[in-house]
């Protein structure tokens, strides 16, 4: 009955995604942001299917269990100020620039070379956000079905994938509603249950108002707020939020559907936490699996088991198809220098190579996912990642005229520096023990944790004003960006490498 139910969905979800392809239309525009004019419910259905993850809800879970309700919800809560902050600083001037990719904004404003070194480091951080979702899948076919966890995650992958690569970001914002519906009736279905069966009871010093989890460090307070900032502000630079932003209908229309999703993302993934801490109450103490799982196998009744699981499943292949596509995109255009050239009954040449990229960006993400089986924690070190390296030069080149190429550079090269440095000298990584990549020392040891997440970033921080104050203001590249910025895409059958050119032309000539 449950393998029936989330077959069906699944059968469902991808034939919707295949139906909805034909808007394509041969057109990269389409693919990649949605012809630039999705409506509301669409762009926000698609943001929450990017936020609304199995890392947000099976992590959450796991987390939550062992270290209390605000070491998983920091996690959702994360996603949702960052949902906040994009509404309210950045979602009308990104959507009014009409980027193709969001590595474009740093070729604009930077250069080139920016450009790439970004690209470079927004695909390591999203095949890690990628290789998360696969191992909720992974785990999920393991546990209920029996097959080996990797061949999980490959299904999950080939699922993702199969309709993207046809569909794009229109069959991922049509499909994203139905996925987040499920999970939404499956996760306050799960809370009212529990509610009625056994009550919401939870354990001293594990639930959400014990606040000494976010005020203590001995609780925890420093790898929770370290969570709740990489996610709150380093999820800003996100390619696959950054996408859907720019494929709303107007800035306004950006602007809501961030905070739609926002509210969305907190009444899906908090309600998780509160049930498994109940739910630990009379779980036994050792278990064959995700907390979660547990309880849906052996205590929910079926029907809402289905009903979650088809969620959960759901959740995984929504944000892993949003961000596989993405980060294709970011691979064959803003590496690859692959533009888009639209002419009616011609082969589109970014459409056509982004999709055959999504095929070895793929595989990348499965073989991480084999090698750390972590839920949750890939989300953060994400985040963690680009919080260090990137959020700077994106936020202060967009309200400081005074920043230049060098000052972006030099700051990603600190950020990244510090931040790898620290990270392998710490031998826990968000409250578990490193495996990834720890070095032996006698200089810090576990209850540094968190601590380089705020360092690292600082860091980025002070080095760029530091160079920005002493180097010479080059003209900014495209800007005025609020004049030229749709240039990306403007007409239709011209190559876009000529379209900067006279964008650069056109600059030149202001100065």
């Amino acid at each position: 009955m449950i393998l029936l139910g989330v077959g069906i969905s699944i059968a469902v979800v991808v034939l919707v995604g295949f139906l909805v392809s034909k808007r394509i239309a041969g057109d990269s525009a389409n693919f990649l942001v949605g012809g630039r004019s999705l409506p509301l419910i669409l762009v926000g259905g698609a943001l929450m299917g990017s936020a609304v993850d199995t890392n947000a809800t099976l992590g959450n879970t796991d987390l939550a269990a062992e270290f209390g309700f605000w070491a998983g919800a920091c996690l959702p809560l994360g996603l949702a100020l960052c949902l906040v902050l994009t509404g309210l600083f950045f979602a009308k001037p990104m959507n009014r620039m009409g980027l193709t990719s969001f590595p474009d904004y740093y070729r604009l404003r930077f250069g080139r070379a920016v450009e790439a070194v970004a690209s470079l480091l927004l695909i390591i951080g999203f095949c890690l956000l990628v290789a998360g979702n696969l191992v909720a899948g992974g785990f999920l076919f393991n546990y209920f079905v029996g097959i080996p966890y990797w061949l999980g995650a490959v299904i999950i992958a080939i699922l993702a994938v199969a309709y993207t690569g046809t569909g794009g970001l229109i069959a991922d914002a049509y499909t994203a509603i139905i996925q987040m519906t499920l999970v939404l009736v499956g996760a306050v279905g799960l809370l009212i249950w529990m509610a009625a069966t056994h009550g919401i009871a939870i354990a001293d010093g594990m639930g959400p108002l014990d606040l000494g989890q976010m005020t203590d460090p001995a609780q925890g307070a420093t790898i929770n707020w370290a969570t709740l900032i990489a996610l709150g502000i380093g999820d800003i630079v996100a390619i696959d939020f950054m996408q859907r932003v720019f494929a709303a209908k107007s800035p306004e229309t950006a602007r809501r559907a961030c905070f739609g999703a926002a509210t969305g993302v907190v009444a899906i993934c908090v309600p998780f936490g509160l049930v498994v801490l109940s739910a630990k109450a009379f779980l036994p103490e050792e278990l064959d699996g995700p907390i979660l799982f547990v309880l849906l196998d052996n205590y929910a009744p079926v029907f809402l088991t289905v009903i979650v699981l088809c969620g959960l499943v759901g959740a995984s292949m929504s944000t892993a198809n949003g961000a596989i596509l993405a980060i294709s995109n970011v691979s064959v255009r803003n590496l690859g220098g692959v533009r888009r050239v639209h002419v009616p009954g011609q082969r589109d040449p970014l459409l056509w190579s982004t999709r055959i990229a999504m095929v070895p960006v793929t595989v990348l993400a499965i073989l991480i996912a084999i090698y750390v089986k972590q839920t949750g924690i890939l989300l953060t070190l994400a985040f963690d990642l680009l919080l260090a390296c990137l959020v700077v030069p994106f936020i202060l080149g967009l309200v400081w005229r005074r920043g230049t190429a060098v000052a972006a550079l030099v700051s990603i090269a600190v950020g990244l520096t510090v931040r790898l440095v620290l990270f392998a000298m710490t031998p826990t990584m968000y409250g578990l023990d490193n495996t990834i990549l720890y070095i032996p020392n006698g200089v810090i040891d576990a209850s540094f944790d968190g601590w380089p997440t705020f360092i690292a970033f600082a860091a980025s921080l002070i080095t760029y004003v530091a160079i920005a104050l002493v180097t010479p203001q080059a003209p900014i590249r495209g800007l005025d960006i609020q004049v030229a910025q749709d240039v990306d895409d403007a007409l239709d059958g011209v190559d876009e490498s000529e379209l900067e050119s006279e964008l650069v032309k056109a600059e030149a000539g202001q100065q």
